[in-house]
């Protein structure tokens, strides 16, 4: 078949993908690791659209671990923020460099002028700390996102901006400083990832929310609930995995799968375990000088 009206192409390791300008995804190639969004796993050669991609497509990108063309962590941890805030609850968005290029997304959210200026100073002066170390301001993604099939920072930050769902921003926290508004908060504290959760622990989030598409076997100060994009991924690293995304390329539509999320995080919240706890491991790292990305 010879597709028509095509926005966008991305090839990754051995499959590919299109995406239409009607907001339908088609796939091909080896679907050894569930790259194709089909819901299922076969080495042998495929090739057809997606039912799974409920929602219009709108970016295509294809990596060697990811399913092509949507990663389900994003927009379901956005449902939960949403839905969590829609109940009088509050979340906080960090890793401010993996806010570049997408920030404006988050300063139209803003819920008043004075908002928006902590909000652009927010991203200045992470640009500026990143600058007076000689360090580039655009030196990601790292290689393993670009092995995942992530190839530019906007890419990136298109998820990290996302995951703060459509809710308006309610506040913009220093390093440290203690969340006081319900709802969106803005927290400066850079991309490592253990930095950054520790920095949310220590701004007052009771939990913590890691999406991982290779898997990353860190805890935190506090409850750290690993959530996988794809059902390989869970399947092979149940032991530290506790949610998997990969629901959503299987059938289970957005709004269910981020019930089924906000379901879990309150049993969490009221004494259930996650993987990392059950094991005995608590991590922390401190923001230290010099530069960490």
């Amino acid at each position: 078949k010879i597709l028509d009206n095509v926005a966008g192409v991305s090839c990754g390791g051995q499959h590919g993908a299109a995406v239409l300008l009607d907001g339908s995804l088609w796939t091909w190639g080896s679907d050894l690791r569930g790259q194709l969004g089909r819901g299922a796993t076969d080495p042998s050669l495929w090739y057809g659209g997606v039912p799974q991609a409920s929602a219009p497509v709108k970016v295509v990108d294809s990596g060697v671990s990811l399913p092509a063309g949507i990663t389900p962590p994003v927009p379901t941890v956005g449902g939960f923020s949403d839905l969590l805030i829609s109940k009088g609850g509050t979340t906080i968005l960090t890793e401010v460099p993996e806010m570049f290029g997408a920030e404006t997304l988050l300063m139209n959210r803003c819920e008043n002028e004075a908002l928006f200026d902590q909000t652009v100073k927010l991203i200045n002066d992470f640009k500026n700390y990143f600058t007076a170390h000689g360090q580039s301001i655009y030196e990601n993604p790292s290689p393993g996102n670009k092995k995942g099939g992530i190839s530019t920072l906007e890419d990136k930050s298109l998820g990290c901006t996302q995951k703060s769902g459509s809710a308006p921003v309610k506040g913009v926290l220093s390093y440290g400083e203690p969340v006081k508004d319900r709802g969106l908060n803005l927290l400066s504290a850079p991309g490592n990832d253990l930095v950054a959760s520790t920095a949310l622990a220590a701004s007052g989030a009771q939990i913590v929310l890691f999406t991982t598409g290779r898997g990353t076997p860190f805890a935190s100060p506090v409850p750290t609930v690993k959530i996988s994009s794809n059902t390989p991924l869970y399947e092979k690293k149940k032991n530290w995995i506790d949610f998997n995304c990969g629901a959503l390329l299987e059938g289970t539509s957005l709004s269910e799968l981020s019930e089924q999320l906000f379901d879990y995080v309150l049993r969490v919240a009221s004494g259930e375990q996650v993987k990392s706890e059950a094991a005995g491991f608590h991590d922390m790292a401190i923001f230290k000088q010099g530069v960490t990305l």
